[in-house]
């Protein structure tokens, strides 16, 4: 049994984007708050060891040497995991899990999550995203609209900082935005020229987390203007992009509310037999392994997609014998993804005279033009199409050693420009993880086991994303024009989401439209396990829209006395 002293009105597992956006808004209201965090604590500033450190002051400049690559065959393939930030990546021994298919996962296991390392692009989904399942019918219908969660983005972005223009695309809908980076003089043609031959392929400055221009409220946060360092994976000192570590766990920390726990793993949600309803948590310390239970009125799960789905198929109880809330068995299954398979370039005569200065935390986007309002293509859903232009140095020489190349470095080279594919994938119940019955990791919890390919529809997608880029390319005049498949396994995109998803029916669903449990109503997801589907969008933004929505609605039950 929790003792007095372990007793608090919320739990929240898992201190990054989400689960600090549920610790914000339990503590600004006044309930005291239980944060619970694997890994190691992370102090805004205080521990970005390499956030000052110049390039020649690392031992590979920047580079991973042979023996970490060897010991991290998974990590190491992340485009972030390099010299200055593998400090803040869960190594690959750390956590054991097993592949039934290649997957790869990519985890940060300390306070922040990956909140730290994420690569801070912000959309909002449309109707066309939320209606999408029922009216294509490859999925369960999400028990919510865009009219349901409208009001939340707005709440988020104003407290996060989102640049951005107000572009008017019905697929991507506008926020509240701060002033929106540029764009250089090729994208801005290519913005200029597209719609002239497609009008559907609306090119916007890419929307991103990071501070343009400070408002009052960021001020208020200890935050100021990104400086456009393009350093964010080591963390940032002046809070120009939102991270929990900087933001939402400081802002509820100075409430005397927030009472957080490092080193915490939470084996299990421990559920009430006589109450029906969870009574609080099971803990390993991860440095002594000493148990520790902690109990709270409502419990909110926010430990990453599939760590989520890990803690409550290991929630187990006589009423759960399959893990919590999971009376329809479909616990852990319908786990998708996004598609990252297909890239493209080329390179841009002309535009010599014009250059692009500095640097910047974003690049242009083409919102998704494919199945938008009705199927009209031969596989399902769509994808957004990421690019950018730019100039090379070294472009004179042929040789990459010697003076002349040195030489050269001293002149810009041509234009290029290239793009990448970010495809919705369709949920099957054949993608799934479990928990193994036999091997256990160091903690003596279950390995999870995860179950998750591409299909056809991923592949043909891939495709048609090839073909339209490339001739979007021709169009406005690229020359030397290729194609690529990464054929990168699921996992590196690092958008796993569903596993707990919301619905309407609990005997297709797990969650409700609230992102409660069905079967467990104190207990509520709001990572990405929580999702239905998965849109062409990055995922952030909706999880942390969905948490505070879900956070204030638990904080009306809990007034009423229904929690």
């Amino acid at each position: 049994m929790a003792s007095e002293t372990n007793k608090y009105d919320v739990i929240v597992i898992g201190s990054g984007i989400s689960g600090g956006w549920a610790a914000k808004e339990f503590c600004e209201k006044g309930l005291k708050t239980l944060v619970l965090e694997r890994g190691y604590d992370v102090k805004h500033i205080k521990d970005y060891p390499t956030a000052y450190t110049d390039p020649w002051q690392f031992d590979h400049r920047g580079a991973l040497s042979k023996q970490i690559k060897e010991e991290n065959p998974i990590a190491s393939k992340c485009y972030a995991f390099k010299e200055d930030a593998m400090h803040f990546f869960t190594k690959d021994k750390e956590q054991e899990y097993i592949q039934e298919h290649p997957f790869d996962w990519i985890r940060g296991y300390h306070v922040g999550g990956k909140s730290l390392m994420w690569a801070r692009q912000v959309q909002r989904w449309s109707d066309h995203d939320f209606e999408g399942p029922a009216r294509d019918g490859f999925a369960v219908d999400w028990p919510i609209r865009y009219k349901d969660i409208a009001p939340w983005y707005s709440y988020v972005e104003k407290f996060v900082g989102v640049s951005g223009n107000r572009d008017g695309n019905a697929a991507m809908p506008d926020g509240e935005f701060l002033p929106a980076f540029d764009l250089n003089a090729v994208e801005r043609m290519v913005q200029s020229k597209l719609p002239g031959k497609y009008p559907d392929r609306q090119v916007i400055a890419g929307r991103c987390a990071h501070i343009s221009k400070p408002e009052p409220i960021h001020i208020q946060q200890g935050r100021t203007q990104c400086q456009n360092r393009t350093m964010c994976q080591r963390g940032c000192p002046f809070g120009g992009y939102f991270s929990s570590n900087a933001s939402t766990l400081p802002w509820a920390e100075k409430t005397g509310n927030l009472t957080l726990k490092p080193n915490s793993i939470v084996d299990s949600i421990i559920f009430d037999e006589e109450t029906q309803k969870a009574s609080g948590v099971r803990v390993i310390d991860a440095e002594t392994l000493k148990t520790t239970e902690y109990q709270a009125k409502v419990i909110f799960l926010n430990a990453s997609a599939l760590a989520s789905n890990m803690v409550l198929l290991n929630s187990t109880s006589k009423r759960f014998p399959n893990g919590l809330g999971n009376d329809n068995g479909l616990l852990g299954k319908y786990v998708a993804f996004h598609n990252y398979l297909g890239s493209l370039g080329g390179t841009i005569e002309g535009f010599e005279d014009q250059y692009y200065f500095g640097r910047r935390p974003t690049q242009p986007i083409i919102p998704n033009f494919r199945n938008v309002k009705k199927q009209e293509t031969d596989f399902l859903r769509g994808y957004a199409s990421f690019f950018s232009a730019y100039r090379g140095r070294g472009a004179g020489s042929e040789m990459q050693v010697g003076g002349d190349f040195k030489d050269s470095l001293c002149e810009p080279g041509g234009w290029g420009i290239g793009m990448m594919m970010q495809g919705e994938t369709i949920p099957k119940e054949t993608n799934h993880v479990r928990l193994s019955a036999d091997k256990k990791d160091k903690f003596g919890m279950p390995q999870l086991i995860t179950s998750v390919q591409y299909d056809e529809n991923d592949q043909k997608s891939m495709q048609d994303f090839l073909n339209q880029g490339s001739e979007m390319l021709e169009y406005i005049g690229a020359k030397n024009i290729y194609t690529h498949n990464s054929k990168q396994n699921p996992g590196l995109d690092i958008h796993e989401m569903g596993g707990v998803r919301m619905g309407l029916d609990p005997k297709t669903s797990l969650l409700n439209k609230w992102n409660q449990l069905h079967n467990c109503l104190n207990v509520f997801v709001t990572d990405g396990a929580c999702m239905t589907s998965t849109g062409t969008q990055n995922p952030s933004l909706t999880y942390m829209a969905l948490t505070a929505r879900a956070a204030n609605f638990a904080m009306d039950e809990m007034k009423k006395g229904n929690l």
